[in-house]
């Protein structure tokens, strides 16, 4: 037998938090507002029936969706879990077009067939929106090795929530990566709930980025409500695996605001812990800190508001007004090319 290596993985290496200047912080604000505003509108058009299916908003993960997306270079690629309406804005993509996806309407980035959980859009390289838990994972080591197999430069991120860490597909997926040499980030935004479930009654090993160690992998943890430090330690890992090949896993502490989804109550929750929740609103501290260091007093910040208030209106307002898809088109996208005797039977049609 050969000898076995016995060496331990890497410690994690803690990325120093930059001074940015302040028209990046301002900015970083902008987009956090953006996406506040833009969940809150979500969330009103569901109660309204505008928006159909299952709908998770990015409320109170602000910080780390706009630290995650300024890490990454336009070239790069980008697989989410269901809860990416945020990611989706963060990549550059319209509201208007973000927005009418959610509605189902045809000018969507998934023309109107994928909603909420399934926003997808190839020119920002924004390869999905998976509905089902850590189905984004496979897909997205696959995207790493082909980048690897043709000698490419770009790095794909791979954002997942803290239950995914739980499933098959998550070690198989590390475990390749690893072995292989992705060029992958993988991110574990950890809200501290899986549904209803703390990640401590549902993980043996709560501190999520600890598991990359099974696989010989690098691994970090990062305050989600820092869009500095998310964003420093985001692009310290994307810079590695591009520089190196080597994949990396990062996780965000972020807490959702509000229930898994527009229609859980978050019942389990104490009015305690709902209260802390508030307290801890990465959007709200950003504006503290922005005002106490003269980056931006509250004229400023009323006019921001505003003009994010007009963009999201003008969202709702273009899907509002947007045609739905033409049922003809339904089986247009089932395949990348055509396939023989594919049926484009629908419910009603006669079998034979």
């Amino acid at each position: 037998m050969g000898d076995t290596d016995t060496r331990s993985p890497a410690r994690p290496r803690r990325p120093r938090k930059s001074k940015p200047q302040p028209e990046t912080l301002v900015a970083y604000y902008r987009q956090m507002l953006l996406i506040r505003r833009f969940e809150e509108r979500a969330a009103r058009a569901y109660t309204e029936a505008k928006i159909g299916g299952y709908c998770h908003l990015n409320l109170g993960e602000e910080a780390t969706v706009t630290g995650l997306m300024a890490a990454l270079e336009p070239r790069d690629y980008l697989f989410t879990n269901y809860r990416e309406h945020g990611y989706a804005l963060g990549r550059g993509i319209d509201a208007r077009r973000v927005m009418a996806e959610l509605y189902g309407r045809s000018t969507g980035v998934s023309k109107g067939w994928g909603g909420s959980m399934h926003l997808f859009d190839t020119e920002s390289r924004l390869l999905g929106g998976y509905g089902i838990v850590g189905g984004q994972l496979p897909l997205a080591t696959g995207a790493a090795l082909a980048i690897d197999y043709r000698g490419g430069d770009e790095v794909v991120m791979c954002q997942m929530g803290d239950g995914t860490t739980n499933i098959g597909a998550f070690h198989e997926s590390l475990n390749m990566a690893a072995l292989w040499e992705l060029p992958i980030v993988y991110v574990v935004v950890n809200n501290g709930l899986g549904m209803g479930t703390t990640v401590a009654h549902a993980s043996a090993e709560p501190e999520l980025y600890k598991r990359a160690a099974a696989y010989r992998m690098e691994g970090a943890h990062v305050d989600g409500s820092d869009v500095i430090a998310v964003r420093d330690a985001a692009h310290a890992a994307v810079e590695r695996a591009r520089a190196e090949s080597k994949p990396f896993l990062l996780e965000t502490t972020s807490p959702r605001l509000r229930g898994h989804s527009v229609v859980d109550p978050a019942r389990y929750r104490t009015a305690e812990e709902k209260d802390a929740l508030k307290a801890a609103d990465p959007l709200a501290r950003l504006a503290l800190e922005l005002e106490e260091s003269g980056f931006l007093d509250a004229e400023a910040r009323d006019k921001l508001e505003a003009e994010v208030r007009a963009e999201v209106d003008d969202a709702a307002a273009f899907a509002d007004e947007s045609p739905h898809p033409d049922v003809s088109t339904l089986f247009d996208y089932t395949y990348a090319t055509p396939v023989p005797g594919a049926s484009r039977r629908l419910p009603a049609d006669p079998v034979f």
